[in-house]
């Protein structure tokens, strides 16, 4: 839930013109987040559902709507754009580079022509491993990756890193080619119960 002042955070995202769209329209006005959706009638909102016994978890998911995302009718328009250039930080799923790679490049673009903080979530093994292109691509401009010690491990593995050390696979990562050089320093951040160096606790 969002405090005061309210709206302070922006979302984009695609859903279907029925009751699960209506749902997530209703939450996200409820939490306070500026949600700018766009609506399409060939597929249904995404749904999702979860079963969690003990410390374990499985999810069942039909992306629907979620892979219907079209740069050209949303993201481009003139009154989300520039809802885009006013962010001062971006965050993106890795999941959605299966889906629109070009509106992260645009995005991601922006933010390193700006000096704003581009963030991206490596969100699932098989993003390192079957959307390597895309994610590749989109890298360079990332000034936070975040994702969990399989996915790092999956990361490392696609890219020959060579080593199963979660801080090792951070470090390599970090030295990967940058677009923009500005003088805040990159952090990747891999959750879990390691400790964190305290030179990326910043």
């Amino acid at each position: 839930m969002i405090q005061k002042p309210y709206k302070v955070a922006t979302f984009f995202g695609c859903i279907g013109k029925d009751k699960f769209g209506e749902i997530l329209k209703k939450k996200t006005e409820e939490a306070h987040v500026d949600a700018h959706y766009y609506e399409q009638s060939e597929q249904p909102t995404g749904t999702c559902a979860a079963c969690i016994t003990g410390d374990n978890r499985s999810l069942v998911a039909n992306l629907a709507a979620a892979n219907c995302y079209d740069k050209t009718k949303h993201l481009d328009l003139k009154e989300n754009w520039q809802l885009v250039e006013k962010a001062k930080v971006y965050y993106i799923a890795g999941f959605f580079l299966t889906v629109s790679p070009e509106s992260i490049l645009k995005v991601a673009t922006q933010a390193s022509e700006n000096n704003k903080i581009f963030c991206l979530n490596l969100s699932a093994p098989f993003i390192s491993q079957f959307f390597k292109e895309p994610l590749m691509k989109v890298l360079p401009y990332v000034d936070i990756l975040f994702g969990n010690e399989t996915e790092a491990a999956a990361f490392a593995k696609e890219q020959g890193f060579e080593t199963e050390d979660i801080k090792e696979i951070a470090r390599k990562t970090q030295a990967l080619p940058k677009v923009n050089t500005k003088e805040a320093p990159d952090c990747v951040v891999y959750t879990g119960t390691w400790d964190m160096p305290p030179s990326w606790q910043q």
